[in-house]
């Protein structure tokens, strides 16, 4: 590495990846609800998985037909949801009510407080989706709400910006452009067929954590095969999360797709 005025680093140091297998997170069946926890939550602790970054919780979450989450509060935090399969009802106290589907992403910034529900109301189909939660970098914000549609085209053998700090987004209110948040967290998606890889550019200068969390297709990881993608010679498979350490930008992220089906996946820079 060089710089601009001719003064030479050598190579950057290479990305360190901590892979956190899918059957090592917290795991809870309830019967009405199927879940999956990479950072403690609920009844399951674990001080080695607190957070990462801003970022607080990812829980894949598989919810009965005719179940779901009753009314419940929460304040002062980052909530999305991204819709993987079937049908899933938000209802809240600012008045909004949506029956959410696959790609769609409906955030909720619950600032200084807010109540809500999600409801599976299709009588015929249970519902697949990722509940993430971050921490903001401002309190007392006002509680705000903003649905958006990503289709899988849009994902498909490329990195989508899905979610984007209100300090690096465009401004522009319109359906192609990332949600904004109150977070120095950007959360990129992608639909990678085999064979093919994708470049991440770190979003900021200076040292950035990154994490990958590969979307599961059943509720465990095939025994064989399966969708599969490979980060700094360190091999995920469905479930499976990386840790990436030692990033800094400018910088990049290279992901392969390895597996013998199209990889769905999540990619989180942060401060």
């Amino acid at each position: 590495m060089t710089t601009t005025n001719g003064t030479s680093y050598g190579p950057a140091p290479p990305l360190k990846v901590v892979k956190r297998p899918w059957d090592a997170r917290g795991h809870a069946d309830h019967g009405w609800l199927y879940t999956y926890h990479t950072f403690s939550f609920a009844s399951y602790y674990e001080p080695s998985f607190q957070e990462f970054g801003p970022l607080r919780v990812i829980n894949e979450d598989r919810v009965e037909k005719g179940t779901g989450f009753g009314t419940h509060s929460h304040a002062e935090f980052l909530i999305w949801s991204y819709i993987v399969k079937g049908e899933l009802e938000h209802k809240d106290s600012m008045g909004n009510l949506e029956n959410l589907r696959r790609g769609e992403v409906q955030f909720t910034s619950a600032g200084t407080g807010i109540r809500h529900s999600e409801y599976n109301r299709n009588k015929k189909e249970d519902v697949h989706f990722l509940q993430i939660w971050a921490k903001p970098n401002v309190r007392g914000l006002s509680p705000s709400y903003k649905t958006r549609n990503f289709s899988d085209e849009m994902k498909t053998d490329k990195l989508l910006r899905i979610m984007e700090s209100v300090d690096r987004h465009s401004g522009k209110d319109e359906e192609t452009e990332a949600i904004p948040m109150h977070a120095d967290l950007s959360m990129s998606a992608s639909i990678l067929a085999p064979g093919k890889s994708v470049q991440h550019d770190l979003v900021a200068e200076g040292e950035r954590k990154v994490y990958l969390h590969m979307i599961m297709s059943d509720r465990t990881q095939p025994k064989s095969g399966g969708a599969k993608i490979k980060v700094q010679g360190v091999e995920l498979g469905e479930g499976d999360g990386a840790f990436v350490t030692g990033a800094k930008g400018p910088g990049k992220v290279e992901v392969e797709s390895i597996g013998d089906k199209a990889a769905e996946f999540l990619l989180f820079d942060m401060a």
